[in-house]
């Protein structure tokens, strides 16, 4: 007689899962199934959105950025107009440049004077230097000078000087005339006078009024890359 089979095992009961573990796995699906919509959705037309033409104007008129020339690069802004005060400051210079053309020959015949040395010519040097300097004057009322700095005061000045040194070479011119007369000199040497009097005041005035018209002219000189004066060239 056979022996008797062991009847079957059976399987352990399956064990359920919560309610609220089945939610979540619903949820996180969908979520996975839209971000993968969103994805495909998003990157279709992505290049050909930076080419659109709202796109394109507004990048060309990004803040910061130049107008830009036929040749690609930056236009530069336009250059302002010619200084007016150039052509006038030009014109005061070549004036200027002439004013020391008599000083030499003004030293050396005052010295000659007061040594009662080539009394004749030294008169007629200093005559004509008095001429030089009332040339001066005369083109300086003709040159217009208004565009530049302190121009009323720069004008006074160059004409007191002049003016002045025309005094003091007349002056002097006279004081060489009476040198060269009787008792004009004593032991080699010009007996002063009221004429040379009058020329030394009138030279003190002049330069004075030299010396206040460099510190007006040289600012202006150095600003257009002009000469210079020391208030002795003057």
């Amino acid at each position: 007689m056979a022996a008797p089979q062991p009847a079957p095992v059976s399987p352990p009961p399956r064990r359920k899962l919560p309610t609220a573990a089945i939610v979540g796995i619903v949820v996180a699906g969908c979520a996975v199934a839209g971000l993968a919509a969103g994805a495909l959705l998003s990157g279709g037309g992505g290049d050909e959105k930076k080419d659109t033409p709202q796109n394109a104007a507004v990048s060309s008129e990004a803040p910061g950025d130049a107008p830009k020339g036929d040749d690609g690069g930056k236009k530069e802004p336009s250059a302002d107009p010619a200084d007016p005060a150039v052509a006038q400051a030009k014109a005061l210079d070549a004036l200027l440049k002439d004013s020391n053309n008599s000083r030499d020959a003004v030293i050396k015949a005052v010295d000659s004077t007061r040594s009662c040395k080539d009394l004749d010519k030294s008169g007629s040097d200093l005559r004509d230097a008095a001429k030089q300097r009332d040339g001066l004057v005369t083109r300086l009322q003709k040159t217009a000078i208004d565009k530049l700095p302190n121009s009323a005061e720069l004008s006074a000045q160059l004409t007191k000087a002049w003016q002045s040194s025309s005094s003091a070479d007349s002056h002097y011119a006279a004081w060489a005339g009476e040198v060269g007369g009787k008792h004009g000199c004593v032991k080699g040497h010009a007996r002063p006078s009221g004429e040379s009097a009058a020329g030394d005041r009138a030279s003190g005035d002049a330069t004075a009024a030299k010396k206040a018209a460099a510190e007006l002219w040289n600012p202006i000189a150095k600003k257009y890359g002009l000469s210079q004066h020391s208030w002795a060239q003057l």
